[in-house]
């Protein structure tokens, strides 16, 4: 049957040459002949998607093909090739059934109903949900490609908490910087001042410290031996022995202590003053000593 016979039995049809049926890749991919359906019906032998090509572009004139012979053939493949991707046998599965669907719209009776789809808007719907789902068995397969995590990397057991460094920059005059610098000294320039107090017996303390020490003392004594016995540090040893020293003088004066010394430099001896009547114990530089 040439071109033109079926271009003229197709218009008589009244059905209108459309574009050609997109083939899915899955099918295109099959190259082996074992993937490949090969359709034998009444006037058309070859592999199914070029039946559906032909037959889309209305040069295959589908009243002389058997629906059932095709639906037979499909289901003989389907079942030899049980092992083939599931992707190939929805595609075929798709192509066998615009055929049927493309005889059935020729045997049927047409109707007038707006509201109904051409075959071609139909074609066209149907060529778009396979495009559609050939993009998302693409994503997909893209998506499997990728590194996944539990498999090809794996997350850190106890992370680390992030290090923040920050940095200054600052942006000012010189004379911006004198005067903050200036700002910054005369801060501190008016406040109080509080003298360190230094540790110093005063001489009423030692009069005190000196007059509860004089009951205790019948015979003579020491003055280093009395007063700086108990004191280790040099700063309150020299304040006071000073200040003691001091004391002793006044209770000399004022007669309730007597104080000896038998050479220049050498130690200071004193008691308690007694009356004139009493004797008097103290030989010469060895008594005290």
């Amino acid at each position: 049957m040439t071109e033109e016979n079926n271009k003229s039995a197709a218009s008589a049809n009244g059905f209108v040459e459309g574009p050609a049926y997109q083939i899915p890749s899955s099918v295109k991919g099959a190259t082996n002949e074992e993937n490949v359906l090969e359709v034998d019906v009444d006037g058309f032998e070859g592999p199914l998607d070029i039946l559906l090509n032909l037959a889309r572009v209305q040069k295959v004139d589908l009243k002389q093909i058997s629906i059932l012979q095709l639906a037979e053939q499909y289901l003989n493949f389907i079942g030899k090739v049980q092992s083939l991707k599931i992707e190939i046998a929805a595609d075929y599965l798709v192509m066998a059934s615009w055929l049927a669907y493309l005889k059935s719209r020729l045997l049927l009776p047409k109707e007038n109903d707006d509201e109904d789809l051409s075959a071609e808007e139909m074609a066209a719907r149907l060529v778009f949900q396979l495009q559609r789902l050939e993009a998302m068995r693409d994503a997909s397969a893209k998506l499997m490609t990728r590194n996944q995590l539990g498999r090809d990397f794996f997350p850190r057991g106890m992370p680390e908490g992030i290090r923040v460094k920050r940095e200054s920059h600052y942006d000012a005059s010189l004379y911006e910087l004198l005067t903050s610098y200036s700002t910054q000294r005369l801060r501190n320039y008016y406040a109080s001042w509080k003298p360190t107090e230094l540790p110093i017996l005063s001489i009423e303390r030692a009069r005190m410290r000196l007059e509860r020490m004089l009951g205790k003392m019948d015979d003579w004594e020491e003055f280093d031996l009395i007063v700086m016995n108990e004191l280790k540090d040099p700063v309150k040893r020299r304040t006071t022995a000073a200040s003691s020293f001091s004391a002793m003088l006044e209770f000399a004066r004022d007669g309730k202590l007597e104080i000896q010394q038998n050479k220049n430099f050498g130690k200071i001896l004193m008691r308690r003053a007694r009356p004139k009547s009493a004797p008097d114990n103290m030989l010469t530089g060895e008594s005290g000593e």
